[in-house]
């Protein structure tokens, strides 16, 4: 009898071990199939958000720049994708050194595999979170482009763009979003990139805008937008990703992400309609590049707070923002007489700053219980920590701007001459034409014996 029961307890722990292994499964994190495909999707349209800036910024131009305008958006899909996966989405989100900045750890995507993290988001591979952070790195840099368009050589260009995400964009990255950034510690709240998107690109475009100086003939000669249909197919592209680029942030499928949506709607729609409406009030008529803009803004100022408030709050934040952006567009910029070609800074800068210090007036618990309330629901404090990563935002982009432009300039030139200005920096820069002309002999416009060139004009000497 000893021996059968010895036998019977020996079967039912053996029945038990499947059991055993499968609880010790679930306790691990678990992909789930729906928050991937929506991070995925939304990763996909923030992406579309790069080439929908190019046709925003492109139409603005003067048509002998638009390729190169165009360019200087396109072109950081590539740059910065690679430069994200060597060593930027480590720097911005690896293991913390001081506070500051990740480490190394997962240079080459070492260790960023597809099991969750659950430090960042517990229920989509690792690397679906990496790829989603990447497009954000991507378009950030190539804001700063619309600051100092039709102006810029575009080797200095590349440089800028290279140095400023590795320098500037992955430590406020991780300042703010990455795990034990200080600024994260401090309690800031950014939920989509009010600071770490939107200010530093805005702030450092103006900087930048004023090293490179003016465009030749600013002040003098009529520098109007060449395509406008293009400017807002461009913005209705950032409308469109915009949502994933909000709503996605949630990292997964709920209610949480359902507020992002709305809120990010009604606050782009109520600055839209500021904007028109202060801009038909001091010109006498509103304009569809004054409907666009002010969509942009809206978009802009609601990005760090869209996490964080109700609806009303929203609309409250995007018409105040769209006021202030036009203010900081069509007033401050003519008396400051600075030469933001795009207003990179008077929409991303200004309108990220009001956004940051919004989200501390207008934040509440009652919306997302992980964030905190602000100076209107009883806690002054949050305005504090918002304006203390305000402010490290902007001396970061305006210091670092200036030491990696001063940098640049002891190795190539930053300006395009006159001359360059003058013909257009597609075909000084890219030898390439976007809009050819009949030009008796050559039905393209184009001597095809001249290496392609237009008829007429001198090779680029590179």
């Amino acid at each position: 009898m000893k021996i059968l029961r010895v036998i019977i307890m020996a079967l039912s722990f053996l029945m038990t071990l499947p059991v055993l292994a499968w609880a010790e499964e679930a306790a691990a994190p678990a992909v789930d199939t729906g928050d991937t495909s929506f991070i995925l999707i939304s990763a996909a349209i923030v992406l579309l958000m790069t080439p929908g800036l190019a046709l925003f910024y492109g139409g603005l131009s003067r048509k002998k720049n638009v390729l190169n305008t165009i360019m200087c958006s396109f072109i950081a899909l590539g740059i910065i994708s690679i430069q994200w996966a060597f060593y930027g989405y480590s720097l911005s989100f690896g293991p913390d050194v001081g506070h500051f900045i990740g480490s190394l750890d997962w240079l080459g995507l070492k260790g960023v595999g597809l099991e969750p993290n659950p430090d960042y988001a517990a229920t989509i591979p690792h690397q679906a979170f990496m790829v989603f952070q990447m497009v954000f790195a991507i378009i950030t840099p190539a804001i700063i482009s619309g600051s100092v368009a039709e102006r810029m050589r575009f080797p200095a260009y590349l440089a800028f763009i290279l140095l400023w995400a590795t320098f500037i964009y992955d430590p406020v990255a991780h300042w703010v979003w990455g795990v034990g950034g200080w600024l994260r510690n401090l309690g800031a709240l950014d939920f989509a990139g009010g600071t770490v998107v939107h200010i530093i690109s805005g702030v450092s475009a103006l900087v930048a805008a004023m090293y490179v100086g003016k465009r030749k003939g600013y002040g003098r000669e009529l520098m109007i937008p060449h395509n406008l249909p293009m400017t807002v197919l461009g913005a209705s592209l950032l409308w469109f990703g915009w949502f994933g680029f909000n709503a996605g942030s949630s990292l997964g499928a709920g209610s949480l992400t359902t507020m992002v949506f709305v809120n990010t709607q009604l606050a782009t729609a109520a600055a839209m309609l500021s904007w028109v409406i202060f801009e038909w009030i001091r010109h006498g008529k509103p304009t569809l590049l004054g409907a666009v803009s002010g969509a942009v803004a809206g978009l802009v100022a609601i990005t760090p707070a869209c996490g964080f408030v109700t609806s009303m709050s929203a609309i409250i934040i995007g018409f105040i923002g769209g006021f202030i952006c036009f203010f900081s567009v069509a007033i401050m910029k003519a008396k400051l007489g600075y030469d933001d070609s795009f207003d990179a800074f008077g929409v991303h800068g200004m309108g990220g700053t009001w956004g940051a210090i919004a989200t501390g007036l207008f934040a509440s618990k009652a919306a997302n219980e992980l964030g905190n309330d602000g100076v209107f629901y009883g806690n002054p404090d949050q305005l504090v920590t918002q304006l203390i990563a305000t402010a490290a935002s902007w001396a970061v982009a305006v210091v670092g701007t200036l030491v990696l432009l001063k940098v640049i300039s002891l190795f190539t030139k930053l300006r395009a001459s006159d001359e360059e200005q003058e013909t257009g920096l597609d075909f000084t820069q890219h030898g390439e034409d976007a809009y050819t002309e009949f030009v008796s002999g050559s039905p393209f416009g184009v001597d095809m014996t001249a290496g392609g060139a237009p008829v007429g004009a001198e090779k680029p000497a590179f």
